[in-house]
């Protein structure tokens, strides 16, 4: 009953949190260029947005309870949600997301909708217990991610996934389930068009697009292999990046932050394009790709893919926000590129990168597969989503994962605590 009541007020709060994040992002990207003279931002227009952000993240890191919230590149988490860390978290997303990191808002809104849960449980004074706890904190994050997304569906999957339940038990058991589901979908309906013969099916009319064939399930699987690969590599990039902002985790930040930006400047520059193309999350862009892919020439979408991808690495490391939304552009980008290989459509090839990637960033199979069907809108591309996020999935899985992130300094900065120095040891016996 707590659960389903401290909804309300978590949704609430998390909707004006996402207005923020909007309006920020389009005062500096939008309004602001214009206040200039400018009728679009620049190419230079992300390297102060960047530090800036960078500066304050870092102060954010070193200074706050909560550090900000995780690190991306260690990907989701819903442990270590406390009231404390608010402040660090709101103040880290609203300084890094709007000035252009390439990460999105999930995981600030996860550590968000937990730690308000949580600090709404001490008001009214329920007993806190280590069960209490990840309940009440689940069911915030919950409640603020499904904003995100739209979709209560796939709050309830990604934070079952993030949150371990069922334990390792629970990919044993899902994974073959997924592929031999998605084998299973292909096999029938391949036998459906050879015989000609109709079973009764979901189907209440609605357009859809056309049937999968061969050529889009053997280049899925490809691309798939692929993606996999590169976002692995890439998240693994952003690991070797946290290790080295936890050696002096101010002024590195400020550096990653502004790497980043450099990436969205030589892109602009190489492009003749927007530099936002590279910063920010990257989800306007996906939907304005999947919407005019004629826009997106193979030049474009080749420097897309390398300088988003390095600016994710850095923003990984360094910055704060969540790993999901610019894995999936990265997908969708690398499967319309993928697109005019014989017998290969776009909807699949966009369908399979995205599946791939989010797959290979998140390591959260079933969320992967839940959030791409529901952004396709579509069931008919169901089986090579299955399909690409599996091949990903067991791919990332098998690589080598990277450094381990490891802990940040003391708060402070890691100054030792005020008071005399030792005495010298006598030399006297």
């Amino acid at each position: 009953m707590f659960s389903a009541v401290i909804g309300i007020p978590v949704s609430f709060l998390a909707f004006w949190f996402l207005v923020a994040l909007h309006e920020l992002e389009g005062l500096l990207w939008q309004v602001l260029p214009g206040q200039f003279g400018l009728q679009a931002p620049p190419w230079w227009w992300p390297l102060p947005l960047l530090t800036l952000a960078g500066a304050i993240v870092g102060l954010v890191v070193t200074r706050l309870p909560g550090r900000g919230g995780h690190v991306p590149a260690g990907g989701l988490h819903t442990v270590g949600l406390t009231p404390a860390a608010l402040p660090g978290v709101v103040i880290a997303a609203l300084a890094a997301l709007p000035l252009g990191a390439v990460l999105g808002p999930e995981a600030p809104l996860i550590a968000f909708g937990g730690g308000l849960a949580l600090l709404f449980r001490d008001l009214v004074r329920t007993p806190a217990t280590p069960q209490s706890n990840a309940l009440v904190g689940a069911a915030g994050s919950a409640a603020a991610i499904a904003t995100i997304f739209g979709n209560p569906v796939v709050a309830a999957v990604l934070l079952m996934e993030v949150a371990g339940v069922g334990g390792p038990q629970l990919f044993a058991v899902m994974l073959p389930a997924l592929l031999a589901s998605g084998v299973g979908d292909i096999v029938f309906t391949g036998f459906g068009r050879w015989t000609g013969l109709k079973t009764s099916h979901l189907d209440i009319g609605l357009p859809r697009p056309p049937t999968l064939d061969a050529g889009d399930v053997v280049w899925g699987v490809l691309l798939a292999l692929v993606v996999g690969l590169g976002v692995h590599l890439t998240v693994t990039c952003g690991k070797a990046a946290a290790v080295f902002v936890s050696r002096r985790p101010l002024p590195h930040t400020v550096l990653c932050a502004l790497a980043a930006g450099a990436c969205a400047a030589v892109y602009a520059l190489a492009t003749g394009r927007g530099p936002q193309e590279v910063a920010s999350s990257g989800q306007t862009a996906l939907a304005q790709m999947a919407a005019q892919p004629h826009l997106w020439p193979a030049g474009a979408l080749v420097a897309v893919l390398l300088c988003k991808g390095a600016g994710y690495a850095l923003c990984l490391g360094g910055l704060r926000g969540g790993p999901i939304f610019p894995s999936l552009f990265l997908g969708g980008a690398a499967g319309l590129l993928a697109a005019p290989l014989p017998g290969f459509g776009v909807v699949p090839a966009m369908a399979a990168g995205m599946a791939a990637a989010s797959a290979a960033a998140m390591r959260l199979p079933v969320s992967s597969v839940v959030l791409v069907v529901l952004l396709l809108g579509n069931v008919e591309s169901v089986p090579v989503v299955v399909l690409a996020v599996v091949v990903a999935f067991v791919v990332a899985e098998l690589l080598p994962q990277g450094p381990d992130i490891p802990p940040l300094p003391p708060l402070g900065g890691g100054r030792p605590p005020a008071g005399r120095a030792p005495r010298p040891a006598s030399s006297r016996p």
